[in-house]
């Protein structure tokens, strides 16, 4: 049987507007991010929220115990909802994730959210070497400008070279095309 389940990775209030880590279309991918959710509700299929917390004080972004380490109000939580706490850019690292996923018999990972250089990439490689079938959806995450010798590489960029890389491990899809497939 194959069961499929939404993870929805790091969707939290830092990476917004006005926040002390906004993403380049943050708001473009939690749009995309409730279709997948209205989808998969639907069809009473698992969906997993991961959320990162920075253990250290003074963290740079993903405090604990700040309005911005929160889940983002656009999402569709419920009282029921599955939440996995991670400290680390993969979601599997020194977490419940596999577990969870082996519970509900998961053989393929519906992959979204941010940022898609960092923690979507982990996720997304470890989900594949852990045999699982991951199937990233382009435009249901976001990224941000990255800097290294006095050169930054914009946002669009770092996205495209991330999804063109997916595609050695994983299968990169729109939410048109994953929802129509």
């Amino acid at each position: 049987m194959n069961k499929t389940a939404l993870v929805i990775i790091d969707v939290q209030n830092d990476y917004f507007p006005q926040a002390k880590m906004a993403l380049y279309q943050a708001e473009l991918a939690l749009k995309q991010i409730n279709l997948l959710e209205d989808a998969f509700l639907k069809n009473k299929q698992p969906i997993i929220y991961i959320q990162h917390i920075f253990n250290q004080p003074n963290a740079p972004f993903f405090e604990a115990g700040t309005f911005g380490v929160e889940l983002h109000s656009g999402l569709q939580l419920t009282a029921d909802s599955i939440v996995v706490e991670k400290h680390y850019p993969n979601s599997f690292f020194e977490t419940n994730l596999k577990t969870v996923l082996d519970q509900f018999g998961v053989e393929k990972l519906v992959i979204s959210g941010m940022m898609t250089h960092m923690c979507v990439d982990a996720t997304s490689r470890a989900a594949a070497e852990f045999g699982y079938d991951p199937v990233v959806i382009a435009d249901a995450t976001a990224t941000r400008d990255l800097s290294y010798a006095n050169k930054t590489v914009q946002a669009e960029d770092v996205q495209t070279a991330c999804l063109a890389a997916f595609q050695m491990f994983s299968t990169v899809l729109s939410v048109d095309e994953y929802l129509n497939s």
